[in-house]
């Protein structure tokens, strides 16, 4: 697949203060415009298996089918187009993957993770996460969440039995309700969103959003918008400075607003010699 968006991309991956390893995996796939970010679970030599394999599947099965004649068309209200569906089911081969992997060998048995990924494509993506590591957007001014959270304080705040701010104090903030390889089958959540030029769209674990305020993550890529490697860097910084109880992974993405209005420019030329 060939995109014509530009993205300007930065990343960064930390072990954290408390843990002397790192469970997470990232991964950037350029060529398709693809960004995968993972927090595994399981212990050492567990999670880390977890998170890698999912990274790597997801990669490799969408990298094959995109070099296919998949239909790349644009999405349809109310239906998944061909690109959304190829990325749920690479997401969901890796489950199976990796449950497998973890039932035939005791060394890695429990062990899962979780997964976000964004598939860039024009002015439009497809967003797929299992878990709790979540996907932001930064667009005019206006920072916000754009998955929602597998996890039992989640469920708890949305049944009214903790409040928001407990939230942030409650010992069950690791415990997801759902993860890759767990079980043989899982369910994956899947959108299709507008791409405008000037977004920037921030992926990370939870080691991340657990440690630092959503304020103060806004105010950050906010503020280093425009050096990226900084942003991200800053970003980790700022979770192990308030403890890093846990490992920290960080992805950016900024849609460059130079590609997108000469795309603009090509699609009315394109238009208007239809006419004749």
């Amino acid at each position: 697949m060939t995109s014509r968006i530009h993205l300007e991309i930065a990343s960064a991956t930390d072990p954290g203060v408390v843990r002397s390893f790192n469970e997470d995996s990232i991964a950037i796939e350029r060529d398709l415009d693809l960004l995968v970010l993972a927090d595994g679970m399981g212990g050492y030599k567990a999670g880390d298996v977890a998170s890698a394999m999912a990274t790597a599947l997801v990669v490799d099965d969408l990298k094959r089918k995109l070099s296919s004649e998949i239909d790349q068309s644009l999405p349809k209200p109310g239906k998944l187009s061909d690109l959304s569906l190829a990325v749920k089911s690479a997401v969901e081969k890796s489950n199976l993957a990796i449950y497998k992997t973890a039932q035939a060998n005791n060394k890695y048995h429990g062990m899962g993770t979780t997964v976000v990924l964004m598939l860039f494509h024009d002015d439009w993506a497809t967003i797929a996460h299992v878990g709790d590591s979540r996907l932001y957007r930064l667009r005019q001014g206006k920072f916000e969440l754009l998955t929602h959270d597998h996890s039992l304080l989640q469920e708890q705040v949305e049944m009214g039995m903790i409040s928001s701010e407990e939230a942030k104090d409650s010992h069950n903030r690791n415990l997801v309700t759902r993860a890759l390889g767990v079980e043989a089958e899982v369910k994956v959540d899947v959108r299709e969103i507008d791409v405008l030029p000037g977004d920037i769209y921030l992926l990370c674990s939870d080691g991340l959003n657990d440690m630092v305020d959503d304020a103060d993550i806004e105010l950050a890529v906010s503020e280093l918008r425009a050096n990226l490697p900084l942003a991200v860097n800053q970003l980790v910084q700022m979770a192990n400075d308030n403890g890093g109880h846990d490992n920290v992974s960080v992805l950016i993405a900024k849609v460059g607003e130079d590609a997108i209005q000469e795309r603009s420019i090509q699609d009315r030329l394109f238009g208007w010699l239809k006419m004749f």
